[in-house]
C-alpha cells in the first residue's frame, strides 16, 4: 500500500498533472455564441456520453445507489462530490444526471491543459475566476445554467486525493450558490469497495443523495453553513462504506510524532 503524508487537508493537492494555470481575468470567455452552445451539447451529451460510461464500467466497475433521486428534479440543482480521481470524478456527475447537461466549477488549471484546455470548456468546464472583473461574468454564467435548469458539479474539497476514502474538512464558500438561487443540491460520494481476488484494485460505488434545501428562513451566511453541515455529514456517513484502501494518507506531524 502506497503511503502519502500530508500537512495541510484544506490546501495540499496530489494530481499528478502539473500545469501552469492560465489567467482568467476579464478577458476569458464565459459565455459563448450559439454555435459554440451548439457544439458543446453534441460533445458533452452525446457524443462522449458512450466513452464516459464504458471508461467507469472497464476501470472501476462502476454503480449508482440512488441515482434516481435526480431524475424529479425539474429546477436546476448543484451537485457536491467528494475528489479522489481526474477523470471519473467528471463523468460521474454527468452520467448520473443525464439527459440533463452537467457543468462543472473547476481550477484553471483544468482549462490550461495544452492542447485541450477548449474540449474541457466544451464539455463543460466553468474555471474559477482569477480577479473581480472576471467573477461577475462567472457569476453570471453559472446563474444562466441555473436558470436553463442544468445542473451545476462543485468539488468542495478542491484538491484531488486520488483514492482518499474520508471526507476532507472543507469550507462554507461554494455553498452560497445553491443559498442565493434558492435551489436543490445533492451529494455525489464516491466509495471504493475492494475487488473480489484482487488486493490492489477497487471498485467504486457513488452514492447519490439529496434532495438538500436551503433554509428560507435563516440569515444567508447561516443558511449556507447549514446546508454546509448537512452535505459534509452526508457525505461523511456515505464515506464508511468504503473497505479498501489503496493509498493511505497520514498527516505529516503524525509520522514526525512516531520518530520521536
Amino acid at each position: 500500500m502506497k503511503t502519502i503524508y500530508y500537512k495541510d487537508e484544506l490546501n495540499d493537492e496530489f494530481s499528478e498533472a502539473k500545469i501552469t494555470p492560465r489567467k482568467i481575468d476579464e478577458k476569458y470567455k464565459y459565455n459563448h455564441s450559439i454555435i459554440w452552445e451548439f457544439f458543446s451539447y453534441v460533445i458533452q451529451n452525446i457524443l462522449s456520453m458512450p466513452i464516459k460510461t464504458l471508461y467507469l464500467k472497464i476501470k472501476f466497475h462502476h454503480k449508482y445507489i440512488g441515482r434516481e433521486k435526480l431524475k424529479n428534479i425539474k429546477t436546476g440543482c448543484y451537485l457536491y462530490a467528494n475528489h479522489t480521481q481526474a477523470f471519473a470524478d467528471t463523468f460521474i456527475p454527468s452520467v448520473a444526471i443525464y439527459p440533463k447537461r452537467n457543468f462543472l466549477i473547476v481550477n484553471p488549471e483544468n482549462v490550461s491543459i495544452k492542447p485541450w484546455g477548449w474540449l474541457i470548456e466544451l464539455l463543460g468546464a466553468i474555471p474559477v475566476p482569477g480577479n473581480t472583473k472576471a467573477a461577475r461574468n462567472f457569476l453570471d454564467r453559472i446563474k444562466n445554467r441555473i436558470d436553463k435548469n442544468y445542473s451545476i458539479t462543485i468539488y468542495p474539497e478542491a484538491h484531488i486525493w486520488p483514492y482518499y476514502i474520508g471526507i476532507r474538512n472543507f469550507k462554507e464558500v461554494s455553498f452560497k450558490y445553491p443559498v442565493e438561487h434558492k435551489v436543490p443540491s445533492f451529494t455525489v460520494t464516491n466509495t471504493y469497495i475492494k475487488r473480489n481476488n484482487e488486493e490492489e484494485k477497487a471498485d467504486m460505488i457513488t452514492y447519490i443523495d439529496g434532495p438538500f434545501y436551503p433554509d428560507p428562513n435563516l440569515p444567508k451566511k447561516e443558511a449556507q453553513k447549514k446546508l454546509r453541515n448537512e452535505i459534509y455529514n452526508k457525505m461523511v456517513e456515505r464515506s464508511k462504506n468504503s473497505n479498501i484502501e489503496i493509498i493511505r494518507y497520514i498527516k505529516a506531524e503524525d509520522k514526525d510524532k512516531e520518530k520521536q
